[in-house]
């Protein structure tokens, strides 16, 4: 696990403007070199490389930085969505007030009346069967006797 000098020619320069980790490059500890890299892994020594800050302050600039960008990454999406929204209702105006009429419409189911209590209900045959002011609910009722054991 000692530096081979393979590092050099991945050496990154400083960026201006913003760190290093947040510019994606990654240090390796015994190259002792920032390096443009994908891997987790240096190509020189094979050794794990960093990609966040050990320093707090450094730390919290990168977390800054990171907070930022999604930020303005969450805004610009908004603004294409509320841009594509518009020209959507643009083009479909009145599609749109056709198809409200008739959702509308099929969404209201006619309550009926029960013969026996006279509530209304969407199923009247559903509570007809189980109403208390029905004769033949009564009357089973009536019949039905339990035994108690003693």
């Amino acid at each position: 696990m000692t530096c081979k000098g393979i590092c050099v020619r991945y050496k990154a320069q400083k960026p201006v403007g913003t760190g290093r980790y947040a510019s994606g490059q990654r240090r390796c500890q015994i190259c002792e070199i920032f390096i443009k890299w994908e891997g987790l892994w240096c190509p020189c020594c094979g050794y794990r490389l960093r990609t966040k800050p050990r320093n707090l302050k450094y730390k919290a600039k990168l977390r800054a930085r990171v907070e930022a960008d999604s930020m303005e990454a969450a805004a610009a999406t908004e603004i294409e969505s509320e841009v594509q929204e518009v020209t959507v209702k643009a083009k479909s105006k009145s599609k749109a007030k056709t198809a409200k009429s008739k959702t509308t419409k099929s969404k209201t189911k006619e309550k009926t009346p029960c013969k026996h209590c006279e509530k209304l209900f969407v199923y009247p045959d559903k509570h007809e069967k189980n109403c208390k002011k029905n004769p033949e609910v009564i009357e089973s009722q009536k019949s039905e006797s339990i035994a108690i054991k003693a």
